[in-house]
């Protein structure tokens, strides 16, 4: 309605002859904006073709690098020494890249390009994006970083620092991670980056993950026989491979037992808590039905130190264990002081 009524007004000054020239001026209001902005794009027009023919060049170096990355990824093309979970990390930080240099060759072409205000806005606002996202940055960077160390893939299980689980989503910010509990962790890709982490999955499909737990047993029992009743409790155990067979290493001899180290192989990585549950079941079983005392937790008894510092089979057949001789003391005068 404004608009309608500018331009009324000046229609109705155009037709007295002493307002002709007020009618003009309202007119001129209208006329030179519009005349500047149709010369603007006129001279812009040269320019403007350019901007077209330098994004169309760019678009289709991108759709090339696109093709690319789809055919290293699949495997048809082959690059020694290129992983084929590099191909979509790699296309992206070059699509990036491209994209920045094409503002750059793009910028001087843009009207009001060379304005102290246009550059002034820009400064500001690259200040701004660069001071307001430091620590996104740094996990960005530190995303592309463990993207080629390739420490670890989705659906690896993993402990980085203190959390323990499963890899379900990496990108360029954080890593998540479900624990063996169902907790979802995010962490950010700069802490992981600067944290230890093991991985348990990536070398475990050709040679296999070493399960391992440790039992004390006193000296009284043969060494071969622990051993025996250790690989026998492994092998027993679901989930454990036959080849490499389980084998068992002494690690200390400490003062009052041995400290023995069930080893064995697996290949089922997610299912560890299980597999460690179920050996040690079967270890108790073993040794249950040998006879044989774990002494772990430590415990206090009675008995003959020389028969129980040597292995069974190394007893003389004419040994006799010797009683034991308690003494105590009684207030009572008729029992006598010490009695025994």
């Amino acid at each position: 309605m404004l608009l309608v009524l500018y331009i009324t007004l000046p229609v109705l000054f155009a037709i007295f002859p002493w307002t002709q020239d007020l009618a003009e001026v309202l007119f001129g209001y209208i006329t030179r904006p519009v005349a500047h902005i149709a010369m603007s794009l006129w001279d812009f027009l040269p320019d403007l073709i350019t901007i077209v023919v330098i994004v169309a060049v760019f678009h289709y170096v991108i759709k090339g690098l696109a093709f690319l990355r789809d055919e290293v990824r699949t495997g048809a093309l082959v690059i020694p020494g290129f992983y084929t979970d590099w191909a979509t990390p790699t296309f992206q930080l070059l699509r990036v890249i491209l994209y920045a240099f094409m503002v750059v060759v793009v910028f001087p072409y843009l009207p009001g390009s060379d304005s102290p205000v246009f550059q002034g806005v820009t400064v500001f606002l690259g200040a701004l994006f660069t001071f307001g996202s430091a620590g996104s940055l740094s996990n960005i960077i530190s995303g592309l970083v463990l993207t080629y160390m390739r420490s670890f893939q989705k659906g690896d299980r993993v402990r980085i620092g203190e959390v323990f689980g499963d890899v379900i989503e990496r990108n360029m910010l954080v890593t998540r991670v479900r624990t063996t509990k169902n907790e979802i962790i995010s962490i950010p890709n700069s802490t992981v980056i600067n944290s230890h982490t093991i991985n348990y999955t990536s070398d475990s499909a050709e040679r296999g993950l070493i399960i391992h737990s440790t039992v004390t047993i006193g000296y009284d029992v043969p060494w071969r026989q622990v051993h025996g009743l250790l690989i026998a409790a492994a092998k027993k155990t679901e989930s454990i491979e036959a080849e490499p067979v389980p084998f068992v290493l002494q690690t200390s001899l400490d003062d009052f037992y041995v400290r023995y180290e069930i080893n064995c192989y697996t290949k089922q990585t997610t299912r560890q808590a299980f597999i460690y549950s179920q050996l040690h079941e079967n270890v108790q079983d073993a040794f249950n039905a040998a006879g044989v005392e774990i002494m772990s937790p430590h415990y206090r008894a009675m008995r003959d130190g020389n028969r129980t510092t040597m292995a069974s089979d190394q007893v003389p057949p004419d040994y006799e264990e010797p009683s034991f001789r308690v003494r105590f003391r009684s207030d009572n005068p008729k029992e006598g002081k010490d009695r025994l």
